[in-house]
């Protein structure tokens, strides 16, 4: 048994409560004692009982492992009780624990998108970048707005917080399944067939001058499929989230991929790019499959409860439902947008967004994943009423998410044209196509910050009580703002022109998020947030720069992108240490730590 450490008593403890309430954050890679800069680093008056608070620049200690007592043989052994909110469904989610689903989602996620590289590297092996790619990326904007509306965004935005407040009233989730599933599916079915059935209709609506109509409404039929399957895979995805059941929703673009790449290489020969969207219709498919085991199993061992349905909103009727669609399809209208505009240049310009975006979105991806795991934290601390706890979750949040897409922005400026010519240039896809698609790309990045802030900032909104229509009053204006300037940049710039309206977009929505959000929901401290994000941006320029340098002066691209990927994190580093980012000394003591034998 682990002996107790010196000043871990009770006296302790109520230290620490007293801490927390004055805004004092736990010793941990999630947060850090320089979270409220409002609070002295070192208290005036100390007894002398009080230890000293941890120095921020010190490498973060060893866990202590304070075991239960043996039980007694003759007597009861007592049960210890669980820490305030430290159950399993609780607000108070142990760091460990949430560490740990974060690395393995961060894994799932970075597994699916390695398989999404090799979708994107086949089709552009296979067909280049001319009218058949554009005719299958204009099908792709289906299963693109339908992956965001009902599985990134809205259906998450919607179901996480319904079940985290079913859970937090002590209520199990078979009877919020009862009354939201059937009813979602058989809408989703309607609106399936009717995108099958007016797919040339769609075609002409989102790109009225593309090459290839006929194939593109081919390929919409098939695409229209996943309106059904990613519906049904979202909402599985948010009950499991709601129970921390992290693993299967993140494996579920692994299992997609996964379908599309087979079915792609298997029948190119005879279905041509028609295979790939037969691929994404497989795809969807598998991605139910990939979670129904798991939920069946959360339901099974749920108490047969019924759910406050008189007390309580059904949380996809039309006030919560709303404000949410109009959100997310406001904020994937900004595809639909630059491929309008994009279609009346010459073949492959839509081709090179889209490579562009795929890749430049990867940090992205990797950011929003940290939100996604706190993001039942978050709701189940906004249904118990605790918004201290909101706060400070928000604020994390924030912080950790800007040091991940910031770090990714840097290497992707950096070295854009090499990181290309290693994933794309092959077969048809040329040299040209290589340099087009790395400009578009570096234009792309500046709006990543943009991108990874709306993901993060928009969940506390919804997680509130009622309905809001900020959020997406918030995106419409961004909206118009991506389509003026798209308006007005594509004839002189062309493709350049529409991806840096698509980042000055996305930025103004993100701002005027972060401005409202005291407002509306939780009030997040700007004056704390913003420096910090301030100094990570500093370290990230001096990054770019550094890996700039590499890149240029390396000829082989293979090199130089392996090369950049050592020093573009090492410079950003030492750069956010100078300029003292308090969430780089926990990471490199936790990250050495691990690595420990």
């Amino acid at each position: 048994m682990t002996r107790r450490p010196p000043g871990a008593g009770p006296a302790a403890s109520r230290r620490a409560r007293r801490r927390e309430n004055a805004g004092e954050l736990p010793h941990d890679i999630w947060t850090h004692p320089a979270d409220d800069p409002r609070l002295p680093l070192r208290p005036a008056v100390r007894t002398a009982a009080e230890p000293e608070p941890p120095d921020v620049w010190a490498p973060a200690p060893e866990p202590f492992d304070i075991a239960p007592p043996r039980p007694r043989v003759g007597r009861a052994a007592a049960t210890p009780a669980p820490a305030p909110g430290g159950s399993p469904t609780g607000p108070g989610e142990p760091s460990s624990r949430m560490a740990h689903a974060a690395a393995a989602t961060a894994g799932l996620s970075v597994a699916g998108s390695v398989l999404g590289l090799v979708r994107d590297q086949g089709i552009a092996h296979l067909f280049g970048a001319g009218a058949e790619s554009d005719a299958f990326l204009v099908a792709w904007t289906i299963p693109e707005v339908a992956a965001t509306v009902l599985i990134e965004d809205a259906m998450a935005l919607l179901m996480v917080p319904a079940f985290s407040a079913a859970l937090a009233g002590g209520q199990g989730p078979r009877a919020l399944v009862r009354g939201t599933l059937p009813r979602l599916l058989a809408a989703l079915a309607l609106l399936t067939a009717a995108l099958a059935a007016g797919a040339g209709w769609v075609v002409r609506v989102l790109a009225p001058g593309i090459a290839d109509p006929a194939t593109a409404a081919a390929c919409t039929r098939l695409t229209a499929l996943t309106v059904l399957t990613f519906g049904a895979a979202g909402y599985l995805s948010a009950a499991l989230r709601a129970h921390r059941r992290f693993a299967a929703p993140a494996a579920i673009y692994v299992a997609y991929n996964t379908g599309i790449v087979a079915v792609l290489f298997t029948l190119h020969g005879h279905l041509g790019v028609r295979a790939a969207a037969a691929g994404v219709a497989v795809g969807g498919a598998l991605m139910v499959a990939a979670q129904l085991p798991s939920f069946l199993k959360v339901l099974r061992s749920a108490a047969p409860t019924g759910w406050d349905g008189p007390r309580r909103r059904n949380p996809l009727g039309p006030a919560l439902l709303a404000p949410v669609v109009v959100f997310t399809l406001s904020r994937q209208a900004q595809v639909l947008v630059e491929r309008f505009f994009a279609a009346p240049l010459p073949a492959g310009a839509i081709s090179h967004l889209n490579y562009a975006e795929k890749v430049a979105q990867l940090p992205m991806a990797l950011s929003v994943m940290i939100v996604t795991v706190t993001f039942p934290v978050l709701s189940r601390a906004l249904a118990d009423g605790d918004r201290e706890q909101a706060r400070r979750r928000v604020e994390r949040d924030l912080a950790l998410a800007c040091l991940v897409v910031l770090l990714g922005t840097a290497y992707v400026i950096a070295c854009a044209p090499q990181i290309i010519n290693v994933l794309f240039q092959r077969g048809e896809f040329t040299a040209a196509d290589t340099a087009d698609t790395a400009t578009v790309m570096r234009v792309y990045a500046l709006g990543l910050l943009g991108q990874s802030l709306v993901g993060a900032l928009v969940r506390p909104y919804f997680s509130a009580a009622g309905p809001t229509w900020y959020p997406a009053a918030a995106m419409g204006l961004g909206l118009l703002v991506t389509a003026a300037a798209d308006a007005a940049a594509v004839g002189p710039w062309g493709a350049y022109g529409i991806a840096a309206g698509n980042a000055l977009g996305i930025t103004v929505t993100a701002a005027l998020l972060l401005r409202g959000l005291g407002a509306h929901t939780v009030a997040v401290r700007l004056a704390a947030v913003a420096p910090r994000i301030g100094r990570i941006t500093l370290a990230a320029l001096c990054a770019t720069g550094a890996g700039w340098v590499v890149a240029h002066h390396l000829g082989d691209p293979v090199v130089a992108v392996a090369a950049c990927a050592v020093a573009v994190p090492a410079v950003f580093a030492g750069a956010a240490l100078a300029v003292r980012v308090p969430e780089v000394p926990y990471l490199l003591a936790t990250v050495t730590r691990k690595g420990r034998p």
